[in-house]
């Protein structure tokens, strides 16, 4: 499949500028970043006697106010912890990575705060949020621009905060989804965006995790994999011993690139990050289960970590 079969571009050609203002012309605000973010946010933020603050770290300029960015953050800060990073929503219409990481801030964080200090970012792109889409206004993806000079906001933004406050993380945490849409809109458009040949990969049915190719732990994302196995199913390989065209490394594991590829999981020189991966549309789910895997998949961590 190529570029053709996408409503939008030439044929044959790369979209222009005038191609990408068509494309965003079609996108829609369809759910609500304030009440499904900052309001929680809010609400989290007045909780008596929390282990966090609130770091407000920039303003989308997409729509006016509409889009402040915000982090959580440990307090006291323990010089003497281990410091671990989660984010969630870099792409924004990746649903239970945003409600995972408020979950865990929620229910869980408090666990925690005497060992492991927090950055937790839950939505990194609320516009992606909002119009429930892979990329930004400007069509590009923010989790392949976590690299110098990207033009993708959400990823420049979070990485300038992320500088000035010079932490050395043992473990990052990056919450994601695969979804059917993958394949029927979000890479059908990149093949026409881009003027390249699409080819259909298999949407595992379950969850599974994405390694860093060069800073490869399999007995971290095993710990991982273990504990998302609890609450849900575990994405079996397909017929040629793969996930989403990748080789398998061991039982729901892949590795990518991840700084090569410009990847959020990349970000820091953190020696044990993952990328988790949820299948929101598979029959055996539903949206709880779906925000528990990503719950689980961060606890699996911390418990490697603590216990390293």
């Amino acid at each position: 499949m190529n570029q053709s079969t996408y409503p939008i571009g030439t044929p044959g050609e790369p979209w222009d500028e005038n191609d990408k203002a068509l494309w965003l012309a079609q996108q829609h605000i369809r759910r609500s970043y304030k009440a499904d973010v900052l309001d929680r946010v809010e609400a989290l933020s007045g909780r008596d006697n929390a282990p966090w603050e609130l770091l407000w770290y920039g303003n989308l300029p997409y729509d006016q106010g509409r889009y402040p960015l915000v982090v959580f953050k440990s307090k006291p800060w323990r010089e003497d912890a281990t410091s671990v990073l989660v984010s969630g929503g870099v792409h924004g219409y990746e649903t239970s990575g945003v409600q995972g990481a408020l979950r865990f801030i929620d229910e869980y964080w408090q666990d925690y705060a005497q060992d492991i200090n927090f950055i937790v970012a839950p939505c990194i792109s609320p516009w992606g949020y909002e119009t429930i889409n892979r990329w930004n206004p400007a069509a590009l993806d923010p989790n392949r621009s976590f690299f110098e000079h990207s033009g993708a906001l959400e990823a420049q933004t979070f990485m300038a905060f992320l500088a000035g406050q010079n932490i050395d993380f043992t473990a990052h945490v990056d919450l994601h989804e695969t979804t059917d849409t993958d394949n029927s809109e979000f890479r059908k458009a990149l093949a026409a965006r881009d003027n390249k040949p699409m080819t259909y990969w298999h949407i595992p049915d379950g969850f599974y995790t994405v390694g860093d190719l060069l800073k490869d732990e399999p007995a971290f994302q095993k710990a991982i994999i273990d504990a998302v196995a609890q609450v849900t199913h575990i994405a079996p390989a397909d017929d040629d011993n793969r996930l989403i065209g990748v080789r398998l490394e061991q039982t729901g594991v892949i590795n990518y690139p991840a700084r090569e590829l410009g990847l959020c999981a990349g970000l820091t020189n953190a020696p044990y990050v993952t990328t988790t991966e949820v299948y929101p549309d598979s029959p055996l789910v539903t949206d709880e289960n779906c925000v528990l895997a990503q719950v689980a998949a961060i606890r699996g961590a911390l418990t490697f970590v603590l216990q390293r």
